[in-house]
């Protein structure tokens, strides 16, 4: 890799003092406090020490610095007074008016994607995380070499026989960027090959999976930990949970299944994030259950919602996957509200109000769950030898026994089965 993406990647360093900057264009969908103190926590995940939060009323957007230049000077005193050393914008920049606002700031200055790269950057644990940050980070930079790269204006000699002005460093640097993604790419696809083959090894099994899905910090891991008892980081943390996490669980009716805990979403993700993990995310697309967990406390919980389905959409999730909502966080609403979340989730057959922290609504989620992977099975009469210990701890382990009743030598079984599996006991 370039010596110059590490470089910049170094720049970011935890316990510098930061500046968060929104630049408000309006958009009536998020309370702007609520937008600004998500930066701030997202600066925190990655150790920054948030100093001072500003809001600036953008109504045009300037190509050069986004926004006005007066705004851009009160800003630079504010960066001078609080000694900040970066100045993060909840927006996101062309190189262009990063190179400005660094230039006119007397900071380093990274905008919204960037923030959430480092925080994957920082986070990923095991080798594939680090695959997928990796690329997303260089398909990043890639287009930023002019203000990231301090040495392009050399150039290296000529080679062959033609000689010539040879290749300046910015087009070296890219090609470099263009080999490393390449490999990058191979690499992740043989993951993803990998992933398919488990996914397979379990859909013969096979057991139902249950993904949890939702905006960053909406409770998943605490919810996966309560449910398998697990001990996932779970944290009031942006972007606590980025690699995968499967465990079985039993629910009511159901031996077996898998749950998977998977990366939260956030608003304006970036486009290189949701490329670069849809092997992570392949998880959620081939899931028999999407189980949405909200934080029904947020202020945004309504616009992170819209988030959340946005991005599904954007990994090809079909809409003919079964799914309902979780509305998690019971336990930081006051009484009225409380009650009247409570109320509204028991007259819905699509929604469970829970509390992951205390366990409020768990045994009711566990129902729940249960219930919509089991709706499409069907009651089935099966008769078995009364010696075939086997094929009943089969239907046991894979359906609902109902009842059974013995006739003479064998046993006729009552049991709700999905379809799938009465076929594969019928060839077992």
């Amino acid at each position: 890799m370039s010596a110059g993406f590490e470089r910049d990647r170094d720049d970011v360093a935890r316990g510098a003092r930061a500046i968060v900057v929104l630049p408000d264009q309006g958009d009536a969908t998020r309370d702007a406090e609520a937008r600004l103190a998500e930066t701030a926590g997202l600066a925190a995940a990655i150790g920054l020490v948030v100093t001072d939060r500003v809001v600036f009323r953008v109504r045009a957007a300037k190509p050069a610095t986004l926004i006005g230049s007066g705004q851009v000077e009160q800003l630079a005193a504010t960066a001078r007074m609080a000694e900040a050393s970066l100045v993060v914008f909840d927006a996101s920049l062309t190189p262009v008016q990063q190179r400005n606002l660094e230039t006119g700031l007397g900071t380093k200055v990274i905008d919204r994607t960037g923030l959430i790269l480092e925080i994957f950057g920082e986070r990923a644990a095991t080798a594939e995380g680090r695959l997928q940050v990796e690329l997303a980070h260089l398909d990043y930079q890639a287009g930023r070499l002019v203000r990231s790269w301090t040495h392009l204006e050399r150039q290296r000699g000529g080679f062959g026989f033609l000689g010539g002005p040879g290749e300046t460093q910015i087009e070296a640097d890219r090609r470099l960027i263009r080999d490393r993604m390449a490999r990058l790419r191979r690499e992740l696809d043989s993951v993803s090959r990998t992933r398919g083959l488990h996914r397979e090894r379990r859909q013969r099994a096979p057991w139902p999976v249950i993904a949890l899905v939702g905006y960053t910090n909406a409770g998943k891991s605490t919810l996966f930990n309560r449910l398998t008892g697990a001990d996932v980081m779970a944290e009031d943390l942006l972007f606590a949970t980025l690699d995968p996490t499967l465990r079985q669980i039993a629910l009511p009716g159901i031996d077996k299944a898998i749950l998977s805990d998977t990366v939260g979403f956030v608003s304006d993700l970036p486009t290189q994030l949701v490329a670069a993990f849809k092997a992570t995310l392949e998880e959620v697309v081939s899931a028999d259950l999407l189980v949405h967990v909200r934080d029904i406390a947020h202020p945004d919980t309504e616009a992170q919602r819209a988030d959340v389905e946005a991005v599904l959409n954007e990994i090809g999730v079909a809409d003919a996957t079964p799914r309902f909502e979780v509305w998690n966080k019971l336990d930081l609403l006051d009484g009225d509200r409380h009650d009247a979340m409570v109320t509204e989730a028991e007259r819905r057959d699509d929604v469970v109000a829970i509390s992951a922290l205390t366990g409020e609504g768990i045994d009711r989620l566990m129902t729940e769950v249960a219930g919509k992977l089991t709706e499409a099975h069907r009651r089935y009469w099966i008769t078995l030898d009364a010696g075939d210990g086997a094929g009943a701890a089969w239907l046991h382990a894979h359906g609902e026994v109902l009842a059974q009743t013995p006739e003479g030598v064998q046993t006729q079984y009552e049991v709700r089965l999905a379809e799938r599996d009465y076929e594969r006991f019928l060839q077992r």
